[in-house]
This record gives C-alpha cells, structure tokens and sequence, in this order.
C-alpha cells in the first residue's frame, strides 16, 4: 500500500530503436495525463483536439490521494498546490441539515502519503497542459478525428496507426491513444458500432458562488473560513459542496433526478427551477442559492465497462478514461481514474525495449490488467453511492444513518484492518461514506501505479515462460 510521498519521475531518454510516436486524440485531463506519463517514459506525444482553442471551462474538481500521488510524481506538486484547497474534513449530513457523519482528511493523507486537493478544473488543466508542453507535447487543436486506419511499418515488424481527420489531413503514429470523453468516437471507431452512454437517471446542477457575498452572512462565514467538504443527502437528490482558489470561490453541485430532453448533455439551467427542489431542504442550501445568478445542468452517464478488450488487435491504438469507462460523479473519482490510465500506460510504453507488434502489444496487455478491473469497481461503486444518497426517509434511511455512526466509531485513528472491524460486527466495503477504510477507501485511496505496473509486467513474463516451456515440451513428446 501507498504510505509514503512518490518521487518525481524524471525524464528518459531514449534511442530511435524503441521511441515512439504517440497521438493522443481529446487533451481533457486523461489526454494531458497520458501525454505527461508518455513523454517522461521517453517517447514523442502529438495531441489532437477537437476545440478551437484550450480554455477556462468546468467548476470544482476533487482529486484524492490517489491522484495526488501521480500528480506529485509528475513533477506537479510547486505548480498545482497553490491552486489547491486542503479541505480538513469531510461531513455527511441528512437533508435537513443534521450532522451524520464525518472523516477526518488529514488523518487520511497521514496514511496515504498524499493529500486531498480540491481545484477549479480550469487549474488543474491548466497546469497539466503546461508540464505536457514543457516535457515537448505538440498540441493541435480544431482537429476532429473521424476513422483511424492502419498500415505495415516500413521493416513489416509493426502496425502504424493513421488518425483521419475530418479537414483530410492523415496523422500518423506508432500508436493512438483515444481520450476523447464519455461521447468518444475513438470508442465507436474502436467497437466498429454507435455505442452511446447509458443513462443514469440524474443530473448535475453546477455552480460557483463568488465567496465575498457569503462572507457577509454569519451562518454561511464558516463554509468559506474553515475549510470542508460537504455532502447533504437526501430523498432522490444530494447536494455537494467546497471552497475553490483559496476561498475566493464557492463550488456547489446539486445531484437530482434528470428532466432533459433526449440528446441533450448540457443545458443551461433555470436557476429559480432549480432553487425550488431545495426549498426544504437545510435553511443554509436556499441561502446558498440566493446567491446564484446562473447554472448550468450537466445530464450524468455512465459506461461500465467496454469487452472484450480497449485495444485493437494491432497493438496500434487504445483508449482511457470517460471513452473506456466513464463513471456516476459520486466517488469524486472520475478524474482520478482517467489520470491513472494515463500514468499506467507511460508506465508500461516506458518498459518498451523495441516498437514491434509484440512489444506494443505485451504493454497495452499489462495496462488493460493493471486497469479494467479497477475501474469497473469504481463504475459499481459509484452507481452503489447513487442509491445510498438518495435513500427515502424511512428504515433504509434510518439503517443507512447507523452505519455511517457506527464507522465513524474509527475516524482519526488511522489505518482500520479488517479484523477491527469485523470485531465490532462490521463489514468492510459497507460504511456509506465510501472514501473511509471501512469503505473502498482501503483500496481506491491507496492505489499505487508503479507497484500495479511491476506486478503486471511480471504476471505476463511468467505467463510467457511458461507458454514457452509447454510449446517446447509439446516438440518433445512430439520427437518420442
């Protein structure tokens, strides 16, 4: 388990014979990801990006141990802590306004080796698409990608993967690399078929409040000056919410059941609608919202998983992130995960001792292990979660509420083991408020990718020699 501070990984330097060239189509935080990851193992990175031009988009973001430890190890900690918020505590409370549960962060970060950082994603991005460049990234933006084709390398020891795109141009490369979102071509290209997301029954308010207004009210003060992240659950919907740029900014997500029109992901919203469904709710909520000149309404999909493998026979093109495995917001591990892929996959290019077939081939292999079952669990998870927020008052909910007291019954005492739970009638994985080590905290929080990675790539030498030894005791009975 991931107990102490990563290194910074350094950049490699690498000859001709096993360099290679990468096109990464979509640069959202998983393609950024995946270029840093890719650039520092030594090999050439060109990104294609359907918008005109990188700008400020999005709302708050929450990035936990896990993906604080690969950011570190990029090289990012100076550049992004000081667009972070170190929230101390994370609060669970019932829709009325009373205080559930909580989970003590730093306690948290003392074991995991890495903090919790909540950003605008602006921020993040930003400061991912800066180190990308640093590291020699070729970004080109108002590119589609329409088709990837294939074709023999000059030596035939290969696969080359062309990008085609919709102004004609054809953009070769040794590999590409689809992170192109939840609505991913690269995915259809991939599958050979449409395959839309799958709806999930909610949406997403999103919102900023500038924090000077709520400085002026006594019971709204303390959200802004200490610090926290807070969840308010309730029947069909919850809230969310954090501070943002050191207390300059109020970040607000309000989870309900979905109401858009087919085909549409992203609406403005109307706030006063929007006001109304949390009229009820804890008198700080509605006061929250008077401050709100504008929203928007973000529609929530999922894809659980995509089979038989994210990877074309060719070893010459694969997919992350939301285009392989998009999730429910509900675990605030969307992201983390997209940043994972992308740190696996530099990882395993990284091992690369030649370009063939078989070398691309045996990494993409050791990146699909280390990551579809991982990710599937934080897709099952985060649908589990919608469930648990969203529990009727009633036994389920009253149920739901207990256990939350009764695994907080651990907080501030650092790492649980099972064994301490089980001895108080607990059972691992079912405390509501996730993120703790009665949770999945236990595993999702302390993912560490170059420990993932080393483990993998021996599993398949292993199963290489053995493969081996079977074909040449198979010639030998065969000579008897």
């Amino acid at each position: 388990m991931a107990t102490s501070k990563p290194q910074v990984i350094q950049q490699h330097q690498r000859d001709a014979s096993s360099k290679l060239h990468v096109i990464i189509v979509g640069a959202g935080l998983g393609g950024l990801g995946a270029a840093i990851s890719i650039l520092l193992a030594g090999h050439s990175v060109e990104i294609l990006e359907v918008a005109p031009a990188i700008g400020e988009i999005g709302a708050g973001i929450q990035c936990l141990p896990n993906s604080t430890r690969v950011l570190t190890a990029w090289g990012l900690e100076d550049r992004l802590s000081k667009h972070a918020t170190v929230p101390r505590t994370c609060n669970m409370l019932g829709w009325k306004g009373n205080k559930i549960s909580e989970m003590n962060f730093h306690e948290y970060e003392k074991d995991c080796g890495t903090p919790f950082w909540d950003f605008h994603r602006a921020n993040l991005h930003m400061g991912l698409l800066e180190r990308a460049t640093e590291l020699g990234a070729v970004l080109k933006t108002n590119t589609k990608v329409m088709d990837v084709e294939y074709r023999d390398s000059s030596d035939g020891t290969s696969t080359i993967a062309i990008a085609v795109c919709e102004d004609g141009r054809r953009c070769e490369a040794d590999l590409i690399v689809g992170a192109d979102g939840i609505n991913s071509k690269c995915r259809e290209i991939l599958l050979g078929h449409e395959d839309p997301p799958l709806l999930t029954g909610d949406l997403a308010y999103r919102l900023l409040l500038n924090t000077e207004d709520m400085m002026k009210d006594p019971e709204l003060r303390g959200f802004v000056e200490d610090p926290q992240v807070n969840y308010w659950i309730g029947p069909d919907a919850h809230a969310v919410n954090y501070v943002l740029r050191g207390g300059k900014l109020f970040n607000m997500v309000l989870l309900v059941p979905d109401d858009m029109p087919a085909g549409a992901n992203t609406l403005s919203g109307n706030v006063e609608e929007m006001r109304a469904l949390y009229k009820d709710w804890d008198p700080r909520i509605p006061k929250l919202l008077a401050l709100c000149e504008s929203v928007v309404k973000w529609r929530l999909m999922i894809r659980p998983g995509l089979d038989p493998t994210w990877s074309h026979a060719s070893g010459a093109f694969t997919i992350l992130g939301d285009a392989a495995h998009a999730t429910l917001p509900y675990l605030a591990s969307g992201a983390g995960m997209s940043l994972e892929d992308g740190h696996v996959l530099g990882l395993c290019l990284g091992r690369l001792k030649g370009k063939s077939t078989a070398d691309k081939k045996r990494a993409l292999e050791v990146y699909e292990r280390c990551r579809r079952e991982r990710t599937e669990r934080v897709v099952s998870r985060g649908n589990r979660q919608q469930y648990l927020y969203h529990v009727h008052d009633g036994e389920e909910q009253q149920e739901r509420d207990r256990q939350l007291r009764r695994f907080a019954g651990f907080n501030g005492q650092g790492k649980i083991s099972r064994e301490q739970y089980e001895a108080e009638g607990l059972k691992v994985e079912d405390d509501p408020l996730a993120w703790r080590w009665g949770g999945v905290g236990s595993w999702l929080l302390t993912y560490d990718c170059e420990e993932d990675v080393e483990r993998r790539w021996g599993e398949i030498e292993r199963e290489e020699r053995r493969g081996s030894t079977n074909h040449i005791q198979d010639g030998n009975r065969a000579l008897l």
